[in-house]
């Protein structure tokens, strides 16, 4: 299904530059609403309030990590079936494995192909919305 301009994604991470590539990358390319959050903390708040499509996430933050972030997200029944695909340097958690324990729709190490970014998007919401 072809995404519209009403898909909000949120991106979370605490590299502005990051945040100001995926925005981009999202805005321009998929025509999509972007909300950014510099933080796991940021990120939980405007999830539970702007209930996003969709949520991309980087694994290492300080203060709360992605997997802190997973957690709070996955304990909170009005959010915790928002797709996430995790967007990270760290190597280790492209393994399937994680994928699964984390229930993580995708990963994409940095850097990233902005069309591949886009395309896990649509799949994981499109996977989403059939259940």
């Amino acid at each position: 299904m072809k995404r519209t301009s009403s898909t909000r994604i949120l991106a979370i991470d605490d590299e502005p530059i990051i945040l100001e590539i995926v925005q981009g990358c999202l805005e321009d390319l998929a025509g999509w609403d972007v909300l950014i959050a510099k933080s796991g903390e940021e990120g939980l708040r405007k999830a539970i309030e702007e209930k996003p499509d969709a949520i991309v996430l980087d694994m290492m933050m300080p203060e709360m990590d992605g997997l802190g972030f997973l957690r709070r997200l996955r304990s909170d029944s009005k959010i915790q079936s928002i797709p996430v695909i995790l967007l990270t340097v760290e190597e280790e958690f492209t393994d399937r494995r994680w994928r699964s324990v984390l229930n993580l729709a995708a990963v994409l190490t940095k850097p990233f192909d902005p069309y591949q970014l886009i395309e896990q998007i649509s799949t994981a919401i499109d996977r989403n919305e059939e259940n």
